[in-house]
């Protein structure tokens, strides 16, 4: 019977018996026999071996195991593949020397990721820029090879060795970093690593392998140096340890531990340290700064803001603070900062330079964005800060140095230009100095501001701020590596006095790809369900939470509020409620969205010949266009506008609009689309949040509509994973795209989206998207694409005549959006005594429907409405709550 099974599977019995050779082959092959160990048994070396590798195996699915890094490698490789493509295709890369304006100073052609950012570039600016750095590089003038550690050491000397030791197996003589170098280790490369770890102590042993430490090994273990005799892969005539014995050496630094921050007034007559809150701003949400400023003021603290130098309308509005507030000021310096670029650490110290020049006496910095609020009162934060006067809080990783390296793409080279962060490459940080970082959000001393921005830098600032200058997340090491390398290391507080809302599996998703070459995360904003997580740090040293966003969930920004202060006075009005400008006629940055304001003049058109208002006015310009919420809920957007009555007499006008969100349809006998909760189309689909960050809905030729699919859990379900069919149509109902949207698990409730990767511009008119199972169709969706451009002779714009395609325009965006109602401003001078002469005079019949209108500033959902919550300076004694 065996003959007869061996004959029939002979082909796999030898296949099995050549796998098995390989495998002992390799296994052979992997093990590195010391000098003197000829008489040791090679089967406990191979059992040895087969311990060390599953050891290594467990150290890296820990390493992959970490979202950052995946998403990291994920974008190393999209680059790496470009560059790849790049540097195959030699007749491109011709081409792309050849139209550039400059003659580069070095040869760039073996370079992958330059040639890769070069291609990608915009400017010739950039691109020259990108070039230089990379030659720059290659000459090795860029970068220190070495800095000076100023953090004193005690009696350890960098290098010095201690000798050979016998280690073992279970008890490890350094145990709290593990590396193997299998082609460059060696003392100085295993030295630098634990150095730059903040370990004490570096061993290298069985050639490849590099232990890293902060226990003394005993002198009972020490072995003659003759024990510790094989090679190391980078240096021949260097000893790397051998078998279980270990070379072990200073690596020139003292075991660190971070300060603890007191808690507790340590005298009744302590002064007070005052406080510089530095607040870096952007974006529009000016009633959430005020909010911010509101519950952080103090006469006897400073504010120092820095605004986004392309954020206009947010400039504009905070200057007029500095009139009412002496201990209020704006920078004239401003800087355009992007997300992980090195323009954010100039940005702070930019920053911290003008204070330092300032006639302000303070004692701490302390950095907030728009996102940021207080959980404590600043009493407390005051009272906190003056125990523990000259300390430096920031908050450390908590992760092993190499892998925080590999998250944040320390070992890389980036370039900032053309509003990106470009990776040019790969790089070695400097010998010397121990690597630090985690948050960007710190508070620091004025020594040590002083320090780093001193005009005449020692060589550690120096050196850093080089290498900083060219590092993706400066502002989340700089600080951190200046305090540990320097007399300030033991002002070092493990603290940034924040709590965070990290959600990575939302947080984690490359939403940063456009303006960064890597893989960033980023919190999430709190929510009422959040709620027990701040409360839980009542006792803790933590003063803030990030991030709020009133756009997102206003009332846990009002839940905090009143935990900490009390509730609002009875009476107080829109409490709930909260307003955020888009669109401002003043503004020169950012341009306008021509696509809303195409939108906002149609809307007061279609107003101005309602048959409430009897075409009694005529519009004349969009003034603001700001969204409105209530109850975290989006209600619309307000179109603050002139309207001319007649030659004589011009008003202003504001208008409350809303989209029509009837445009979904769902199937009735299908079980799937009987759990759709929502089937809608949009733009700017924010992952992190799962919300749409386009509140109007107003889609343009030029954009990415993004169908977004909200399920209600499903039980007793054969299946749980479901995919889709997603088919785009156009306004002459011809398909353009289809593609398919998998849903892991249907059966709990769950957001959903799909991207369409249709060409621009799409055609305007009414597109439907419609969603299939099994191509039956389940539910489907219209959308209105505006055109971009009104004078362009497209499927909505067949004349030329402009009334005509404004009519045309208007017919199609009152099938999308309502209008809800109309108030009248009375800001202007002596408007209401001209009204009252038009309302008594017989030929002006038509302004007598101007009393139709409610009062702007007795009107519930207008701008002019009292906001309580983000007035600093509050009177709302004459509004009578009335409302429409």
């Amino acid at each position: 019977m065996f003959i007869a099974l061996f004959r029939r599977y002979k082909l796999l019995f030898f296949l099995g018996i050549l796998v098995l050779i390989i495998q002992v082959f390799l296994a052979y092959k992997s093990i590195k026999i010391p000098i003197d160990s000829g008489n040791r048994l090679l089967v406990e070396k191979f059992n040895n071996f087969k311990d060390r590798f599953n050891s290594i195996q467990e150290k890296q699915l820990s390493l992959n195991d970490d979202e950052d890094i995946i998403n990291s490698n994920i974008q190393q490789q999209d680059v790496a593949a470009a560059g790849a493509s790049s540097k195959g295709d030699k007749d491109k890369i011709a081409t792309l020397l050849s139209e550039l304006k400059f003659k580069p100073k070095c040869d760039i052609l073996k370079d992958k990721e330059v040639i890769s950012a070069v291609q990608r570039a915009r400017t010739q600016q950039c691109k020259e820029h990108i070039i230089n750095i990379a030659c720059q590089i290659k000459a090795g003038v860029l970068y220190p090879k070495k800095l000076t550690n100023t953090c004193p050491s005690g009696n350890y000397i960098e290098n010095r060795s201690l000798g050979c030791f016998k280690d073992t197996k279970k008890h490890r003589l350094l145990s709290s970093l593990y590396s193997n170098f299998k082609e460059t280790n060696s003392p100085k490369k295993c030295i630098q690593t634990c150095l730059q770890s903040g370990f004490v102590y570096a061993g290298v042993q069985y050639s490849t392998e590099c232990f890293c430490g902060n226990n003394e090994p005993s002198s009972e273990v020490k072995l003659a140096d003759s024990s510790c005799n094989m090679k190391c892969p980078a240096e021949a005539k260097s000893a790397c340890g051998g078998y279980f014995t270990m070379n072990i050496y200073e690596t020139g630094i003292a075991k660190y531990t971070s300060q603890i921050a007191d808690s507790q007034l340590k005298t009744v007559d302590n002064k007070k340290v005052k406080i510089v809150f530095l607040l870096t701003l952007n974006g529009r949400a000016l009633r959430q700064v005020y909010r911010l400023i509101k519950s952080l003021y103090s006469v006897d603290h400073y504010y120092f803001i820095h605004v986004d130098s392309r954020q206009d309308y947010l400039y504009r509005e905070l200057l007029k603070l500095e009139t009412t507030f002496p201990n209020v000021r704006l920078s004239r310096k401003r800087l355009a900062t992007i997300w992980g670029g090195a323009s954010l650490l100039e940005m702070l110290l930019s920053c911290m330079n003008s204070l330092l020049e300032s006639d302000w006496e303070w004692d701490f910095v302390l950095n907030l964005s728009e996102s940021d609020f207080p959980i404590k009162s600043i009493d407390k934060l005051t009272e906190f800060l003056s125990v523990n006067r000259d300390k430096n809080f920031v908050k450390s990783h908590g992760r092993e140095v190499h892998r925080f390296i590999q998250k944040q793409g320390l070992d890389k080279t980036f370039v900032e230009c053309d509003t990106h962060m470009w990776r040019i490459g790969d790089r070695n940080l400097p010998d010397g100095i121990q690597i630090d970082g985690g948050s960007d959000w710190i508070c620091l001393s004025r020594k040590f501001v002083s320090y780093v921005t001193a005009e005449i830098r020692d060589d550690l600032i120096e050196g850093l701020l080089k290498i900083f200058q060219h590092t993706l997340l400066p502002a989340e090491s700089f600080f951190h590596t200046a305090i540990r390398n320097s007399l300030f290391c033991d002002t070092y507080v493990d603290n940034n006095l924040h709590i965070t809302n990290w959600k990575r599996k939302l947080g984690c998703k490359c939403q940063y790809r456009h303006i960064c070459d890597w893989c960033g995360c980023s919190p999430n904003d709190f929510k009422n369900e959040d709620w027990p997580r701040l409360q839980a740090t009542e006792h803790k040293q933590l003063f803030f939470g990030r991030k709020f966003e009133p756009v997102v969930n206003q009332l846990v920004i009002l839940q905090l509020e009143e935990w900490m202060n009390g509730p609002y006075p009875h009476g107080y009005l829109n409490l709930n409620s909260y307003w955020q400008s888009s669109f401002h006629h003043k503004d020169k940055t950012p341009p306008p969205n021509q696509d809303l304001l195409l939108l906002a003049n149609s809307l007061i058109r279609i107003n101005s010949k309602s048959n409430s208002i009897q075409q009694f006015y005529e519009p004349v310009k969009v003034l603001e266009i700001t969204d409105y919420f209530d109850l975290d809920v989006y209600k619309g957007f307000l179109i603050r506008h002139e309207a001319k009555i007649n030659v004589n007499l011009t008003v202003e006008l504001e208008t409350w609009c809303r989209p029509n969100n009837q445009h979904a349809q769902v199937s009735k006998t299908n079980k799937l689309a009987k759990k759709i909760m929502q089937l809608e189309v949009s733009t700017d689909f924010d992952q992190k949040e799962q919300m749409y960050r386009n509140f109007p809905r107003v889609i343009g030729q030029n954009l990415e509509p993004v169908l977004v699919i909200k399920l209600s859990g499903m039980s007793q379900v054969e299946n749980s994973t479901v995919t889709l069919t997603v088919a785009w149509i156009d306004p002459n109902d011809k398909i353009e795209e289809v593609g398919e949207l998998t849903i892991e698990d249907i059966t709990i409730t769950s957001i959903n989206f799909s991207k369409s990767n249709m060409k621009n511009p799409l055609m305007s008119g009414i597109w439907t998207v419609k969603l299939l199972q099994k191509k039956t169709l389940i539910g489907l969706s219209k959308f209105l694409v505006l055109p971009t451009n009104i004078d362009r002779n497209d499927d909505i714009l067949m004349t030329k005549d402009l009334n005509a395609s404004q009519n045309q325009i208007d017919k199609l965006i009152a099938n999308f959006y309502l209008i809800k109602d109309t108030c009248i401003s009375y800001n202007q001078k002596n408007i209401r005594d001209i009204i009252g002469t038009y309302l008594t005079s017989d030929d002006n019949a038509n302004s007598k429907n101007i009393i139709k209108f409610n009062e702007c500033k007795k009107t519930l959902w207008s701008t002019q409405a009292p906001d309580p919550k983000s007035e600093l300076l509050t009177d709302f004694a004459n509004f009578d709550g009335s409302s429409s």
